[in-house]
């Protein structure tokens, strides 16, 4: 469908435009409320909430999920094996595991062993999902409450830091303004239970000194959540392949987001499990879900059901080719700065003044990157796993 690769090259799209350095331009410019609204969305929150930057990951988690059953017909019809398929998922969780870790190793003087990352964390939970890809409706659905539910518990029933506890030593300052109070405190930086495994875990790998702590608070646990994103994706996925009348799917994938959305709301305003991208919460499971479920129901009736797919095929260009649009976000968009300024110099990109130089370079580095993409398109060349 266009409209999966559509939404996912606009979620590609937003990871590539990070060589834009909005935060640049918005620091150069401190009395532009714009350029600071537009850093914003740029970045992730530091740790309850939720900005734009904040969904490029769910999606993308969310979109593996919702391609997996028409991936499961394709082979099917092709006359794979279940047995020959359940061995080429896990293969292919197990490459995206390696993937992760070798392009987080770049530049290390070691192989950096963490297990956070996108690809990484999608390549964990991989395998599982394609079993529930084969399995009935209801097991779905029974999947996601045993994660969301059992996830909740295991942080809840970890004891929260005593008087003694080194916070010099889990990177976080005692009286950091971010800290939560009460019972969602079970839910703070570096203090949990997800922090509390990879202090164990971590230091199971070779590295150059023990691990105490990840600085942004994320977590190796965080793939079991992130499983659950998967799933939703999974169920809106067998929405999208059933016998529905496109408005009732559109009906039904916007309704069912909204309702997903706004239990995760409830959830963290009310105190029972915050909002908190960084160690996927089940609330954010919930909330972030619901932002996919809605966003698919709308590139579906737009692209799909009503046919406006003219405007969608820049972005489905970039969609369709998403693992080598995020590897270029690693090699191609430094390269590419490096090389427009050597060859070009400055001056080109000050046009509009010194403060818009990042901006301007960053333009034309996914610029580069979109015309490698859409050659790479014209070619029917797919880089996949």
């Amino acid at each position: 469908m266009v409209s999966i690769d559509a939404y996912r090259g606009t979620v590609m799209f937003l990871l590539l435009a990070e060589a834009l350095r909005l935060a640049a331009v918005a620091k150069a410019l401190p009395e532009s409320g714009l350029w600071k609204f537009l850093a914003y969305h740029q970045s992730h929150v530091e740790w309850v909430g939720c900005a734009l930057h904040d969904m490029i990951q769910p999606s993308f988690s969310f979109l593996v999920g919702v391609a997996l059953p028409f991936s499961i017909a394709a082979r099917t019809a092709r006359g794979q094996s279940r047995l020959w398929m359940t061995l080429h998922a896990f293969w292919r969780a197990l490459i995206l595991v390696a993937l992760g870790i070798f392009l987080r190793s770049m530049g290390k003087p070691q192989t950096n062993y963490t297990f956070e990352d996108t690809l990484t964390q999608i390549g964990l939970g991989y395998g599982f999902l394609f079993l529930l890809g084969l399995a009935p409706t209801p097991a779905r659905w029974i999947a996601l409450a045993v994660i969301l539910v059992g996830y909740w518990a295991a942080f809840a029933a970890y004891p929260l830091p005593g008087p003694d506890f080194d916070w010099k030593a889990a990177g976080v300052a005692a009286d950091w303004s971010h800290h939560l109070s009460g019972f969602a405190a079970h839910w703070n930086k570096n203090t949990n239970a997800a922090w509390a495994f990879d202090q164990w875990f971590l230091n199971l790998f070779p590295r150059k000194e023990p691990f105490l702590h990840n600085s942004g608070g994320y977590a190796t646990l965080s793939f079991i959540p992130t499983l659950g994103t998967m799933i939703l994706g999974l169920i809106a996925g067998d929405v999208l392949r059933s016998a529905r009348s496109g408005v009732g799917k559109v009906l039904w994938l916007v309704v069912a987001g909204v309702v997903a959305l706004a239990a995760g709301w409830a959830l963290g305003e009310f105190g029972i499990c915050p909002v908190v991208k960084r160690i996927w919460t089940p609330s954010w499971v919930l909330f972030s879900g619901g932002i996919c479920l809605i966003a698919l129901g709308l590139y579906y009736g737009i692209v799909d059901g009503a046919g406006c797919r003219t405007w969608a095929f820049p972005l489905a260009v970039v969609g369709a080719n998403s693992i080598a649009a995020y590897c270029m976000e690693w090699f191609v968009t430094p390269f590419a700065t490096t090389a427009l300024l050597r060859h070009l110099g400055s001056t080109p990109f000050r046009y509009f003044g010194p403060e818009y130089e990042p901006f301007v370079i960053g333009c034309g580095v996914v610029a580069i990157e979109w015309l490698v993409l859409f050659w790479m398109y014209r070619r029917k060349l797919f880089l996949k796993i």
